[in-house]
């Protein structure tokens, strides 16, 4: 207990020692050759090591594979090793079909000059008159003008 009044009494005494103890001279130096503490932030290249990691399409350039069956692994009731091993292989590709399909379809876009030029905006307001308001139209599966059409709708 003597102990721990002594202890107070001597953090006390730097404590008030330090209070009137004089003030450093000198000034801080500041430098306005060093970037601001967010401009470094926002500057920072999250991807440098491979900046090409997160681009559409990058999950072909990765070592992405399905994880093995082993004795352990969860098999559903009713299907056999081999059977589930064949679902999961059938579910993995269709998985990436679909990725390569739609990896396919990226940076496909519509020039807006040309479309613009197309719709006619540029000469007249005849656009603003017709059936879709100058809009263009999503394609759809079904042919719903009425009209008998032999052709295939969809390619080969």
């Amino acid at each position: 207990n003597h102990k721990m009044k002594y202890f107070t009494l001597i953090v006390a005494l730097f404590a008030v020692a330090e209070a009137f103890a004089p003030a450093s001279q000198g000034r801080v130096e500041t430098s306005l050759s060093e970037k601001p503490f967010f401009q470094r932030v926002f500057d920072m290249d999250l991807f440098a090591p491979n900046s090409q990691q997160n681009d559409y399409g990058a999950r072909n350039n990765k070592k992405l594979q399905q994880g093995k069956i082993t004795e352990k692994s969860y098999i559903p009731a009713g299907l056999s090793k081999a059977e589930y091993e064949k679902l999961r292989s059938a579910e993995t590709k269709k998985k990436a079909d679909n990725y390569a399909k739609n990896v396919a379809k990226a940076g496909k876009f519509i020039d807006y000059t040309d479309w613009y030029t197309k719709r006619g905006t540029d000469v007249g307001d005849g656009w603003f008159k017709s059936a879709t308001n100058g809009h263009t139209m999503a394609k759809t599966k079904y042919d719903w003008s009425g009209e008998k059409n032999e052709s295939p709708l969809l390619g080969p």
